[in-house]
């Protein structure tokens, strides 16, 4: 006998309950996430301070975090939240008020490897982002105190310590050293 996935929209997910977790919808399939930990927030948090400051400086557009989801597929809805995201300014202008998911992808989606995550799991997120659109994904790696680009048609490149994270060609001008994210 097989199981079978109760599949869900966009709209139910939105209309669920707050239970403490984090939920994506894969394909119409919800996906539950245990709260990030302390490291994780940090992580992020490191990253989001310096977008912002930059994109407000430049008027580039918006920051969003985690808790903002992103519909990018539909029939079956398809709804992924990164840990930080950044849309730029005309896409934001065009979009107006959006209460709801964002309609699309954003330009940059940053995912920053949680204790829990497998790296197939992150693998497949990355492959997601780029395949709905995203310019550029930052994956951010704990526990190798590492931060990889993935850029579509390129090969990822990864960054140490010893490096400088740069966001060209989606945000230039932008840059932050690796070792400021895991300060």
């Amino acid at each position: 006998m097989v199981a079978q996935t109760q599949m869900m929209t966009a709209d139910q997910l939105l209309a669920l309950p707050d239970d403490g977790y984090r939920y994506e919808l894969v394909r119409g399939e919800l996906r539950k996430m245990p709260p990030a930990g302390a490291e994780h927030g940090e992580l992020s948090v490191n990253v989001i301070i310096s977008l912002t400051q930059y994109v407000r400086a430049h008027n580039l557009g918006k920051v969003y975090s985690n808790d903002t989801g992103f519909l990018i597929g539909s029939d079956p809805d398809h709804v992924r939240a990164p840990d930080v995201a950044f849309i730029r300014q005309e896409r934001v202008a065009a979009a107006g008020r959006v209460t709801g998911y964002w309609p699309g992808p954003p330009d940059l989606a940053v995912e920053v490897i949680s204790p829990n995550d497998r790296y197939t799991e992150v693998a497949e997120k990355v492959a997601d982002w780029l395949a709905a659109g995203v310019q550029l994904v930052i994956l951010v790696d704990p526990r190798r105190r590492s931060v990889t680009r993935h850029a579509p048609d390129q090969p990822p490149v990864t960054l140490t310590d010893q490096d400088t994270l740069d966001a060209s060609p989606v945000l230039p001008g932008w840059q932050m050293p690796v070792r400021d994210i895991f300060a």
